[in-house]
């Protein structure tokens, strides 16, 4: 019985031996295959990000311009001078009480 489980390991390592080239390509096509599923699923997943991230400057694109258009619309004068008259109650002066100082 020992001699058959040895002469069974000894075939066994002899074909392990001859056959080593296969074995190493067998590793290196299996390890090939894993790293292209992972590169993939990592390019997917950085191109779901990329489009995220483009939505949001676009997002962020659109908020600036209307962000333009209301500093543009109130800065205008009519627009300031109509506030200060409504919210604050301002009027322009009259030539009556404005006060000219002569600095020497």
């Amino acid at each position: 019985m020992a001699v058959s489980r040895t002469a069974l390991v000894t075939d066994i390592w002899q074909d392990i031996v001859r056959y080593a080239l296969s074995y190493l390509l067998l590793v290196a096509v299996v390890i090939s295959a894993f790293s292209v599923i992972y590169y993939t699923h990592v390019n997917r997943q950085t191109t779901s990000e990329l489009e995220v991230l483009l939505s949001q400057r676009d997002e962020l694109n659109i908020e600036w311009r209307n962000l333009l258009l209301e500093q543009n619309s109130l800065a205008e004068h009519s627009a300031i001078e109509s506030k200060a008259t409504k919210l604050l109650k301002m009027k322009r002066p009259d030539t009556k009480s404005e006060v000219i100082i002569n600095l020497p």
